[in-house]
């Protein structure tokens, strides 16, 4: 009697453990913990001097991780700044010699200036000449004056037109000689411009190689926990070269998946919990709040339901969830409960 009364009541049992179970809650959502992941990369190229992080280490936004060693950089803003130094030499001695060619330009064109105005006075002279000479040949004609009256006009005449012709000469050499001393500034400006433009284009490099520099000080973008380290002090590194991965743990997003009739009353704000294994069967709740809902259907992504349940369509919801005692892990699965 005792083995079958012993069988009844493990029947009994099962029976009851069963119908319990059943009668629990089922979770309104499945998903899996997300964190906003920051991979943190090199700038610049070179050995890694110095590279403080460790896994699992706790950074704050600024915070220094690193150097890059910046000496080939700083050697070629030295000589980009010795290029620079030279070109404002340049400028200077340009400016010089520009002021000294104006100036002679300046005296020429004064004496240019000078010749024009004595060509006027000796033409006039020669008009004079010229009328007098006339006037002696109608006198010689007449016999009111003697040959050698028109002897002593003609010679006037003839040696102010030679003087008028000299000056003419004189005027036209100086006028070239003004083009020429012009076409000297024109050319000494057009070297300042080109000095200036090359002193511009250094500062532009001392500008990106400043910037490099300070590049090569790996600095920590965000506040977060180190999750895992790629590189080692005395590396050789690239630009762009992953260093780190940190992100902020301290409050991570569950990305769920509700289905259409859901959706209705799952909107942003509403207060969810959800559910981790603790170990030891037990379970740890945790509140959070909506952030955000998919306006687009997808379907199931594979980890989250069964084979069959694959082909539904459902909609992506994000719960925000404060993880100060970091209960919840990047890539956790969780069950959520929506609070009515």
């Amino acid at each position: 009697m005792r083995p079958q009364f012993w069988g009844l009541g493990f029947g009994i049992w099962a029976l009851g453990f069963a119908t319990a179970c059943s009668q629990q809650p089922q979770p309104d959502a499945y998903g899996n913990v997300e964190a906003d992941e920051v991979v943190v990369s090199s700038e610049v190229g070179g050995q890694l001097t110095t590279f403080t992080v460790e896994e699992g280490q706790t950074l704050a936004a600024g915070d220094k991780a690193g150097t890059v060693d910046p000496t080939q950089l700083t050697l070629q803003r030295g000589q980009v700044m010795a290029q620079r130094d030279a070109a404002v030499s340049r400028v200077s001695e340009i400016n010089n010699q520009a002021q000294a060619l104006s100036a002679q330009r300046d005296a020429l064109q004064a004496q240019h200036d000078a010749a024009i105005a004595q060509r006027g006075a000796l033409q006039s002279q020669l008009e004079i000449a010229r009328r007098n000479h006339e006037r002696m040949q109608r006198l010689f004609a007449q016999q009111a004056a003697t040959a050698q009256q028109l002897d002593q006009a003609e010679r006037d005449d003839r040696v102010l037109q030679d003087q008028v012709k000299a000056q003419d000469q004189q005027v036209e050499a100086q006028l070239r000689q003004v083009g020429a001393q012009s076409a000297q500034v024109a050319v000494a400006q057009q070297q300042r411009r080109t000095a200036q433009t090359q002193i511009a284009a250094a500062d532009a490099q001392v500008a990106q190689l400043d910037d490099r520099i300070r590049r090569a000080a790996i600095t920590n973008p965000s506040a977060g926990t180190v999750l895992v380290t790629y590189a080692k002090p005395g590396e050789v590194v690239q630009p762009g070269q992953p260093l780190y991965k940190i992100a902020d743990v301290v409050t991570v997003d569950v990305r769920a998946y509700v289905t259409e009739p859901q959706l209705a009353s799952v909107k942003i704000g509403r207060q969810a919990r959800v559910n981790v294994d603790a170990g030891d069967k037990q379970r740890q709740s945790l509140t959070g709040t909506v952030s955000w809902v998919s306006t687009q259907a997808e379907f199931t992504p594979t980890p989250i339901q069964t084979r069959d349940e694959r082909a539904d369509l459902v909609y992506a919801v994000k719960i925000r969830v404060p993880n100060q005692n970091g209960v919840l892990k990047i890539g956790m699965p969780v069950d959520v409960e929506f609070v009515q």
